[in-house]
């Protein structure tokens, strides 16, 4: 039968589409599944050195044997609803990632955790620090993310924050020969206007010219930690002129600017919930990683009952974190590490026979909705299954033979990020 509709008039009418499409699809990009870091820890820059993550992940394998020397008791600690088998798998794969790779994101902090110093005293460290990740870099110790936090950009801080950006970034390229670690970012804290990410986007674009960098190599991540930027997310996106790499909420900061009292700073706070959503919506689909904040209960002492009361609670932090879709949060301490990976691979671990069971179902039914269980599935769902599965592969829950295994999925389907290229894959 004849169509009504020619082609030439269906191309016209679909051009203004098609263009906005491609713009669409250019500045949101969505999951790329590249590996996100399941937190940042964060350090004074005058403790950092270049065996710094190694020393944190022997700290915290001596935390975990002094107060959980096994899986019960571990499991005790943090009221885990996992069968003893499983709490046992859980215990040993936190064991081996201390052991392996304890941090997998490291920041050396110029603010909060440094403190104001005399001037003579921070070049000296800007500088230190410098040669300490060089050394780093170049005997393969540091994580596989890192970068410093400069004090913000506010008025009276303006100068000491770039200078020591300057003196610590001349510094590492002169050690490395011109080259940046990799995931190497900076973080810039407290924005409160658009002016002050587009300060430091202008600055690291003359830096790269200065030093023959690649144009756009320095990004940095935006800390969400003031009421006023809150109301201008997507205005201080605008502003980093495609260098963010991460917007991270600042927990603490955040409460005290709405007024909160000290005893009612907390992670769960309705305030932290409305700021956290506000970053969601603003930031979703752009590629831009989000970041909760950490808990300052820290797990110190020799009281068992207390270090297991501060694990329960971190513990709790980082699940709801997780549920609520944020994948990485901070770390203050190295005792916060075993229960960091420890809530991480039980998010995944507790819920993989449902995720794969719903997941293989649906792809071996293509494009029809299903039901496994009383769960309805759609497309959408199915995107957020292999989202799941991306994020247990990356952080270490999960390795890539378990998923293939247990989804039927190739590793190329897997890594391709796409569910609806799985569907329909003439449409790639």
């Amino acid at each position: 039968m004849k169509t009504t509709l020619s082609t030439s008039t269906l191309e016209a009418a679909l051009r203004p589409l098609k263009a906005a499409n491609a713009v669409f699809t250019r500045n949101y990009p969505g999951e790329s599944g590249d590996r996100q870091p399941v937190h940042v820890f964060y350090g004074g820059a005058h403790l950092f050195q270049a065996r710094t993550a190694a020393r944190l992940g022997e700290l915290a394998l001596k935390s975990l044997s002094d107060f959980a020397p096994d899986s019960a008791t571990l499991s005790s600690a943090l009221g885990w609803p996992l069968s003893e088998e499983l709490a046992s798998v859980v215990y040993n794969r936190v064991v081996e990632k201390l052991r392996r790779e304890p941090v997998e994101d490291l920041r050396i902090d110029f603010e909060d955790g440094y403190g104001n110093r005399p001037d003579d005293v921070e070049d000296g460290h800007a500088m230190s620090t410098a040669r300490e990740m060089a050394a780093g870099h170049k005997a393969a110790s540091l994580p596989p993310f890192i970068g410093i936090r400069i004090k913000p950009l506010t008025e009276e801080l303006v100068g000491r924050s770039l200078r020591t950006l300057d003196l610590f970034l001349t510094s590492l390229l002169s050690e490395t020969g011109g080259e940046l670690p990799p995931g190497f970012v900076i973080t810039l804290p407290k924005l409160t206007v658009p002016e002050q990410p587009a300060a430091l986007a202008a600055i690291l674009g003359e830096f790269e010219k200065a030093a023959a960098l690649r144009p756009g190599v320095l990004r940095f991540e935006i800390m969400i930690e003031t009421a006023q930027s809150v109301l201008c997310l997507p205005a201080l996106l605008a502003a980093c002129q495609g260098r963010c790499a991460g917007a991270h909420f600042g927990t603490y900061d955040y409460t005290a600017s709405c007024s909160i009292t000290a005893a009612h700073q907390h992670m769960l706070h309705p305030a932290c919930e409305f700021a956290r959503n506000s970053m969601q919506v603003a930031f979703a689909g752009t590629g831009v990683r989000l970041s909760d904040g950490g808990t300052n209960i820290l797990p110190v002492g020799t009281d068992q009952a207390a270090v297991h009361r501060a694990w329960k609670l971190h513990y709790d932090h980082i699940q709801h974190s997780l549920a609520n879709g944020y994948y990485q949060s901070w770390d203050l301490h190295p005792a916060q590490l075993p229960t960091r990976y420890a809530a991480v691979y039980s998010f995944y671990l507790q819920s993989l026979d449902q995720a794969a069971d719903r997941l293989k179902n649906f792809v071996e039914k293509a494009a029809q909705a299903t039901l496994v269980g009383d769960v309805f599935d759609d497309a959408a769902t199915g995107q957020g299954l292999l989202n799941f599965f991306l994020r247990a592969i990356n952080c270490g829950a999960i390795t890539e033979e378990e998923a293939q295994r247990r989804t039927g999925l190739t590793r190329a389907q897997i890594h391709g990020a796409s569910f609806v290229k799985i569907l329909y894959p003439r449409t790639s």
